[in-house]
């Protein structure tokens, strides 16, 4: 019965974070519509996805600040939160006028969305021990990826205006808040609430080796991912010269199918070869795809899709590595805090990448604008085999 109910729960904390994710780029999805809409500039566009970003870090600094995943029940933090980032992005379709009311609904939308993502991931760290813990992480990442890449499908099948994409996406995020309240509970592993109050772990834990290699680790990965994330669907109309339509489609695959597939494949290589060499690897392989890029630029379709459906499985394989990782070498009374702090620093990187990627391809071009993204998953897999020497040294 315990078995069953662990993956119930598994299956609902992931349907909460598809539903809950597919807010953080709804506005990236409909940019070119905004640009014509509003007349923003290139500058002001990135600001539409990197605002969340930002309001992500925010979030997730007074979150790790306050302990909330580890005082108080962590489905509740979720489903508070995953509301008021559903009422932040229907407020840019209802209320905003431009690009500066947007932005500040889009700074909302990523601070109420650090109470959903790291929160789900102590939760479901909560129903599985260290034997399966890296395969369920694995498929709570792989949830993200899907309700990340949603608001490309959405626009791509809906034919829907910019409007109408965001306010799917606002409610499907008030499902998310239905779901987290009702149905989704903490597990025996890490009970939820009842930690004292202690601010200062957030960066207490970097003293010790084991949490500061898998957050360098981590690091490295978040340099790269959403950068990427954020600027295929450019990369891809640069090179083939498609539509709308088809970009978000070819966007859908790489980043939600193949990324889905990557976490799953990620967590079940953490658990069956360790944690260390399954992010190594895919870290070793996102940076060689990373460094291919401007080779496949002007290639076959074929040959394009075959880089990017690899690229996108790799990008992301390793993101629940990590947090497991981080999971098992953490003081077990502050997991909630280790992960919110870990994400939080993560995040904040992620704000300069989004904003170096289109300054490259101004000066070099979008073939090669991809290159500045590879020193991030190549320090990370230097960090990954420290920490793999580290276990074996402690075994």
């Amino acid at each position: 019965m315990a078995s069953g109910n662990r993956y119930v729960q598994l299956g609902l904390i992931a349907a909460v974070q598809v539903l809950a994710m597919a807010m953080w780029f709804s506005a990236s999805a409909v940019v070119p519509a905004l640009r014509e809409a509003w007349h923003i500039s290139d500058v002001q566009a990135v600001w539409l996805t990197a605002s969340v970003q930002v309001g992500f870090v925010a979030g997730a600094v007074v979150s790790a600040a306050a302990n909330l995943p580890d005082r108080f029940p962590p489905q509740r933090v979720a489903a508070c939160s995953a509301l008021g980032a559903a009422a932040a992005t229907a407020a840019v379709p209802l209320f905003a006028d431009g690009f500066g009311p947007a932005v500040l609904c889009r700074l909302c939308a990523g601070f109420f969305l650090a109470g959903v993502y790291p929160v789900g991931m102590k939760l479901m760290a909560s129903w599985f021990g260290a034997a399966g813990r890296g395969l369920a992480l694995g498929v709570l990442i792989g949830a993200l990826t899907v309700g990340s890449a949603l608001p490309h499908l959405i626009k791509g099948l809906g034919g829907l205006p910019w409007q109408g994409v965001l306010i799917t996406a606002a409610a499907i995020g008030v499902g998310a808040a239905v779901l987290a309240a009702m149905f989704v509970r903490p597990g025996p592993h890490l009970s939820g609430g009842g930690a004292s109050h202690r601010p200062r772990y957030a960066l207490e834990m970097f003293r010790e080796r084991g949490p500061r290699l898998a957050n360098l680790g981590y690091f490295g990965h978040m340099w790269e991912l959403y950068a990427l994330w954020t600027w295929l669907p450019s990369f891809v109309a640069a090179s083939t010269g498609s539509g709308e339509a088809t970009v978000g489609l070819v966007s859908f695959a790489a980043i939600g199918v193949a990324g889905v597939l990557g976490c799953l494949l990620g967590g079940w290589a953490a658990d069956r070869f360790g944690r260390a060499p399954a992010a190594g690897a895919a870290l070793v392989v996102s940076g060689a795809c990373c460094l291919l890029s401007p080779l496949v630029f002007d290639a076959s379709w074929p040959l394009l899709l075959v880089l990017l459906t690899i690229w996108g499985a790799a990008v992301i394989a390793d993101s629940g590595v990590f947090s497991t990782a981080l999971s098992e070498v953490a003081d077990s009374r502050y997991i909630g805090t280790a992960l919110t702090a870990q994400t939080a620093i993560g995040f904040l990187l992620t704000v300069v990448t989004i904003n170096l990627v289109p300054v490259l391809s101004a000066l070099v071009g979008w073939r090669f604008a991809f290159l500045v993204l590879a020193p991030g998953p190549i320090l990370g897999a230097l960090a990954m085999r420290a920490l793999g020497r580290r276990s074996e040294t402690a075994s």
